[in-house]
């Protein structure tokens, strides 16, 4: 069935408390809620606007902000819950970077309509995110049964790894939600190409949230990047360019568009190619590696 989506071109802010966090995630809900959303999108990040609130000395310091954001877990756990239920929505609530044993995972959550929720982890680490030294990568991969259909979670990087979307895609998903933050046009672009190379692999929807604006106080948050845009295979019934809708603006902004999983399947069956059907081929054992080929006599 068609879904109508809000995806967040979210501007950084600087809450000087939990509660003003929570009171603007409020507002922003409930308004693309009024105008019919189903399915809301956050980006990677977000709750480390939260570090803001405990002031420089730790807003200041990757380490020190990841350990007291994450005393925020259970208060942030009850603010999405309480919101899908409420607006009677799926709910991606970004990312929170989790303590996991002695470290942190880059970690998205979805939450439901009744209040209950599911991760997936980011699975694999940027350089900033590795040099960090207290950020692990997930070791799972999941897909996500809702009313909505069968969703996928890539989290910025990962959606840059072709094998994680096809495995999500195998496992009978629908929608691929890629909740990202990049500082660099640089990024943005890669962001961008993965997405739009696993819409086209897989011949299914790929999202994106992203961080905007500019947030001088954070190391992490301090200049952000990108677009929100919905993806698509170009094929018969589809946009040409493969681009679905995107936020033509920079700054904070909401991309509110209805996205039909069964235009896309019909686009699958019925489209000028078919690769998500004929992915198989790259594996037949004489096209698993390449090998020097010997020059012909004439």
């Amino acid at each position: 069935m068609p879904v109508t989506v809000a995806i967040a071109q979210w501007q950084i802010g600087a809450p000087a408390h939990f509660d003003d966090f929570a009171a603007r995630i409020e507002r922003e809900v409930a308004a693309v809620a009024a105008r019919g959303a189903q399915l809301v999108l956050l980006p990677e990040y977000l709750a480390l606007e939260l570090a803001h609130g405990f002031g420089a000395k730790v807003y200041g310091d990757l380490h020190r902000s990841l350990e007291a954001v994450d005393g925020c877990h259970a208060a942030w756990v009850d603010l999405f819950a309480s919101l899908a239920r409420r607006h009677a929505l799926y709910l991606l609530a970004g990312t929170f970077l989790r303590r996991v044993g002695a470290d942190f995972r880059n970690r998205a959550m979805l939450f439901g309509p009744t209040g209950r929720h599911a991760w997936q982890d980011k699975l694999r680490l940027t350089a900033y995110e590795k040099t960090a030294g207290c950020i692990v990568p997930g070791d799972a991969l999941h897909v996500f049964d809702t009313e909505l259909g069968r969703l996928g979670i890539a989290i910025c990087y990962d959606i840059e790894f072709p094998l994680f979307a096809r495995a999500q895609y195998e496992a009978g998903a629908e929608l691929i939600l890629v909740p990202s933050c990049t500082d660099t046009p640089a990024g943005a672009t890669r962001v961008r190409i993965g997405c739009q190379a696993r819409a086209l692999e897989n011949q299914l929807p790929v999202l994106c949230a992203v961080t905007a604006g500019t947030s001088d106080w954070s190391p992490v948050l301090d200049v952000n990047t990108g677009h929100a845009a919905v993806y698509v295979q170009p094929d018969r019934g589809l946009p040409e360019e493969g681009v679905l809708a995107a936020c033509g603006e920079t700054g904070h902004a909401w991309l509110m568009v209805t996205v039909d999983p069964a235009a896309v399947r019909a686009a699958r069956a019925e489209g000028q190619v078919g690769v998500a059907a004929d992915w198989d081929g790259q594996l037949a054992p004489g096209v698993q590696r390449a090998r020097l080929a010997a020059w012909q006599q004439p």
